[in-house]
């Protein structure tokens, strides 16, 4: 379970096929010793397994995760490479504040960029969704993008928009994303099951 605050940005650094999954190795700046083989950590969004642990020679922490097929078709995963960066946030931990919403790490599909407006340090941005999850995302309500915790401004349809602070542009992947860019996006549980339960009341009518 994650918050949707991101807390480190990470790098792929190598990428192999095994068969229809991948191993992924990605550099972070979380201390070696603070994760254990076997913890979860979300990847611009996708809940990942760390599967192996080492010290890079500039300081950095490396580990590897493995990606199914459903994962990698899922997500925006196909299109990582080596030197690509990546939203990380380690699983929540009882106690730790959260600051954002409950995400699952569980993507639900792929979004797209339409329009990035930046205005006074902010960025406007709006989206369209994939048709089955749009009846999911409400104005004022959250969602996660790329793993970030956002609050959504408008709905027209399949497309939405966010606005994000200079904080967020500053310490996640957001400073340089642009239209035409496929992002990651985990709706709110709390739409999704009030929804189920909508859907199941008009059906016992």
């Amino acid at each position: 379970m994650f918050t949707g605050i991101i807390t480190d940005l990470g790098e792929v650094l190598a990428i192999e096929d095994h068969g229809s999954a991948k191993r992924i190795a990605i550099a972070c700046s979380y201390p070696l010793e603070g994760i254990e083989i076997g913890a979860s950590i979300a990847n611009a969004g996708i809940c990942l397994t760390v599967t192996t642990l080492a010290s890079e020679a500039d300081g950095r922490t490396r580990f590897t995760v493995d990606a199914s097929s459903e994962t990698i078709a899922r997500t925006t995963m196909a299109a990582w490479r080596p030197g690509s960066r990546v939203n990380l946030e380690r699983a929540l931990r009882i106690g730790d504040e959260l600051g954002g919403h409950i995400v699952s790490g569980h993507v639900d599909g792929v979004a797209e960029i339409l329009t990035r407006e930046d205005r006074d340090g902010t960025a406007h941005f709006t989206f369209t969704a994939p048709s089955t999850l749009a009846k999911f995302i409400a104005e004022k309500g959250s969602v996660a993008l790329d793993g970030t915790s956002l609050t959504v401004n408008s709905v027209d349809g399949d497309t939405f928009s966010v606005m994000m602070i200079p904080h967020t542009l500053t310490v996640t992947t957001w400073r340089t994303a642009r239209a035409g860019d496929r992002v990651n996006i985990e709706v709110d549980t709390m739409a999704r099951y009030a929804a189920r339960l909508a859907d199941t009341r008009q059906d016992s009518y």
